[in-house]
């Protein structure tokens, strides 16, 4: 029977390659996968550190019993270029780092005893593969950054089920077709069965038949079914099963979903519903380790998109990414547009070949994913090329009829070989509108469209960057989502992108990171990340752009201060005042259910209450102050000019009772301190509420993702977000001290032990260190005390140690 060993322990790495390795020679250090060839700096550092010709190398002791079964080594990615050698002779070569390859073990290994398992991994970026071959703008990290698995089965074994599962809607009812690919059957006796599972493992439909030779077709019978959907993701299970003699030789369960996703003309349909995809771009990477996470923080990434974020839909720019974290798109309904490695070149022949090769690997390891809509099939940004285009596409759709393809491209009326017309849209600079009309981008308007990128480097954002600065940052994001969904025939849009990232000099800042991220590399959120979350109704959300301080603003104006939910209602107060009460019809973003809604009203009802005015002159003096404090005193439009006249004329007011008012009911000058208070309104409950005043204390907040971990196949990761804030809860954006971490325990820190807050926020990963227990992680800042995070570390049995 089929039986799947964990690889990820006992390799031995050596930054140098050494021929000693060949042969279970050579000096290097103890690691564990996932693993980077180098852990990097956060910042201000290049992709030397991380271009080696490194090595691996670790026993492997093949038992009696395996004499005879097929004993199959994978590798989930192995960046870039990889040479496996098992006891000095070399058995495969990979050129690729962002899919996984399987190789053949079981004639070469010496059974009873001690084998020699070592990888030659060339990381480097002159590598003659995809993405490789001018500049690319991100870092690619090299390493063996996922896991690895032995699997001992029969000489006769199931290499592949690719489940097409079909939905009727009228049900709605699912059948299954399955295509299962096999090695070693020959001669008779030889039988497939396949079995559809519910979540309960309850069977639902069972198909048998017999087989010879290296591929089957099953049918299962249609049966009712739960759709998968974005709300609603109902997962199942098929279960297929090699037999001979009514004993079971192998099996393989893969997870499938019961769903219709098709792109068309007018936009995209998901179970016959027309969904506007909104979604942002993920690179894979982290601070200090690249590429090398395990499944924990993968599927975390998953989490933030869809539940914190509040997205239907995530691009893997720009090239497949882990499994653990579209298993997680599965589970939680994100919908996930993948594409090939590469940055806008195409190389020569051989180059391309393996463009294609990258093609039919990425779908065949993907396509059982019921959150997968769309292969990218293009280098993205790339120029057009017709014959190399004609290939990708023929491959995906070969090796997988059920789904259409996409490319990626920063042109416009590019020849169109694939089913959407995917473009990277940064037509918007701030004034101009926020996306291009569909019928002036595509060659083929009876194709469908999509906006595979937007915003990103056209106006990059820090986290300490001032008010004004990350205000219109997120202001960009809300007017590209707002035009989009104005637009009938646009299928969506994915913006650049969820994170900060590092990358080379060609890009982003001096320190090597490009800040196009809603959230910075720690997953904080920035501003604009609130935009996205506010377009979802789970999670109640209230976010206000400032911190109301005034001379944070331009001669001491308020300025244009946002309010962001997706409440029903916002009640303003001032020193428990009731300012204005604002709602949706308030937002100047009519396509969005919730856009950003400018507050514009800093008095209320003060000046009749306090002044003794009568309304008409109080709503008079109310609206030029109004205007005032968020626009300024020195370009009045006519209509305030009017009625600054009006006030002089009617009222004999001066300049002077217009400074004295300012001062004292926008300025709050020689007043108590200014407290504000947000108070969102659902279904006429108060369902969160924001205070923003002078800051009093100052608190050190830390955050564990998880706090239960599992040293298990491998070790356990977690993400630890800090946050410095006042007596409130409200970001210290101007901060940008350190907190000092120490571990107690079997856990170690990832990274440095004296982390800084940019922008008054930060973070830092622990993972577990090969034992099980308690833990806990202490962060102490230079001001806001000290937190600790306490940690239970659960030792998951694991197959035998080989």
């Amino acid at each position: 029977m089929h039986k799947r060993y964990a690889l990820n322990d006992g390799w031995l790495f050596a930054e140098r390659w050494d021929d000693a390795f060949l042969t279970g020679g050579g000096e290097g250090e103890r690691v564990r996968l996932p693993h980077t060839c180098r852990e990097t700096p956060y910042d201000y550092f290049d992709e030397s550190l991380y271009q080696m010709l490194c090595g691996y190398r670790r026993t492997l002791r093949a038992p009696e019993a395996w004499r005879g079964k097929s004993v199959r080594l994978t590798f989930g990615a192995a960046a870039h270029f990889a040479e496996v050698f098992l006891n000095g002779e070399k058995l495969a070569e990979h050129r690729c780092g962002y899919t996984a390859f399987t190789v053949e073990l079981g004639e070469k290994l010496r059974f009873g005893a001690d084998n020699c398992l070592a990888v030659r991994l060339d990381t480097r970026e002159t590598c003659d593969q995809p993405p490789f071959g001018f500049v690319i703008d991100y870092m690619t990290y090299g390493g063996l950054y996922r896991e690895a698995w032995l699997d001992v089965t029969e000489p006769a074994y199931i290499a592949d089920v690719f489940a097409r599962p079909a939905v009727d809607l009228t049900g709605p009812a699912g059948a299954v077709a399955g295509t299962v690919a096999l090695r070693g059957v020959a001669g008779e006796g030889w039988r497939l069965r396949q079995t559809l599972l519910d979540d309960a493992g309850q069977t639902l439909a069972e198909t048998e038949r017999d087989v010879s030779g290296d591929a089957a077709e099953l049918e299962l019978p249609a049966v009712p079914v739960r759709l998968w959907d974005t709300e609603s993701p109902a997962l199942y299970t098929l279960r297929t099963a090699l037999e001979r003699a009514g004993e079971t030789v192998d099996g393989q369960e893969v997870r499938i979903g019961f769903r219709e996703a098709v792109f068309r003309a007018d936009g995209f349909y998901l179970n016959g519903r027309r969904l506007r995809l909104r979604g942002l771009n993920r690179h894979q990477s982290y601070p200090y380790v690249g590429y090398a996470m395990p499944a924990a923080l993968q599927r975390a990434d998953a989490d933030i998109l869809k539940n914190e974020l509040g997205l239907n839909a995530v691009r893997t720019s720009h090239y497949p990414q882990s499994q653990h974290f579209i298993d997680r798109c599965d589970e939680l309904g994100l919908l996930v547009f993948t594409e090939i490695p590469g940055w806008q070149h195409i190389g020569g022949d051989g180059w391309k070949d393996l463009a294609v090769a990258n093609v039919r690997e990425m779908v065949t390891q993907y396509r059982n994913h019921p959150s997968v809509i769309l292969w990218g099939v293009r280098i993205n940004e790339s120029a057009d090329d017709d014959a190399f285009y004609e290939r990708t596409n023929a491959a995906a759709r070969a090796l997988d009829p059920t789904r259409q393809t996409g490319g990626v491209r920063c042109i416009k009326k590019s020849r169109l070989l694939e089913d959407v017309y995917t473009y990277n849209d940064f037509i918007h600079d701030g004034t101009a509108p926020g996306c291009e009309k569909k019928r002036d981008v595509t060659s083929d308007v009876d194709k469908a469209y999509l906006v595979s990128e937007y915003n990103g480097h056209m106006f990059p954002a820090k986290m300490f960057d001032s008010e004004y600065h990350l205000l219109e940052h997120a202001l960009r994001h809300a007017r590209v989502l707002n035009d989009v969904a104005a637009e009938p025939d646009i299928a969506g849009s994915f913006g650049w992108c969820m994170f900060d990232y590092n990358t080379h000099k060609d890009f982003g800042s001096g320190d090597r990171i490009c800040y196009h991220g809603v959230m910075d590399m720690y997953r904080n959120p920035k501003p604009a990340a609130m935009v996205y979350a506010a377009q979802q109704e789970r999670t109640p959300v209230l976010y206000v752009t400032s911190g109301m301080d005034i001379g944070e603003h331009a001669a001491s104006q308020m300025g244009r201060i946002y309010i962001i939910t997706n409440a029903d209602s916002v009640r303003v107060y001032k020193n428990d005042r009731l300012l204005k009460t604002y709602t949706a019809a308030d937002s100047a973003y009519p396509h969005l259910a919730h856009g950003p809604i400018l507050m514009d009203d800093f008095i209320g009802g003060r000046l009749a209450e306090e002044e003794g005015y009568k309304p008409d002159q109080a709503k008079l003096v109310c609206d030029i102050l109004n205007y005032s404090a968020v626009y300024g005193f020195s370009s009045l439009p006519p209509r305030i000019k009017l009625k600054a006249a009006k006030a002089m004329l009617r009222y004999r007011m001066t300049f002077e009772d217009a400074y004295r008012l300012y001062g004292k009911y926008i300025g709050s000058w020689g007043d108590r301190t200014a407290t504000y208070r947000f108070e969102a309104v659902k279904d006429g409950e108060i369902v969160k509420t924001l205070v923003r005043s002078a800051v009093k204390d100052v608190v050190l907040q830390a955050e564990a993702d998880h706090t239960a971990l599992v040293e298990g196949d491998t070790y356990d990761a977690a993400a630890v977000r800090v946050r410095l804030c006042d007596q409130n809860g409200a970001l210290l954006r101007f901060y940008n001290g350190s907190v000092a971490l120490a571990a107690e325990g079997p856990i170690e820190i990832v990274g440095p032990r004296l982390v800084q807050l940019r922008g008054g926020c930060g973070g830092t990963y622990i993972r577990t260190a090969g034992g099980a227990g308690s833990a806990r992680l202490t962060l102490t800042g230079e001001q806001g005390g000290a937190v600790t995070i306490a940690f239970t570390i659960e030792a998951k049995p694991c197959e035998e140690d080989i």
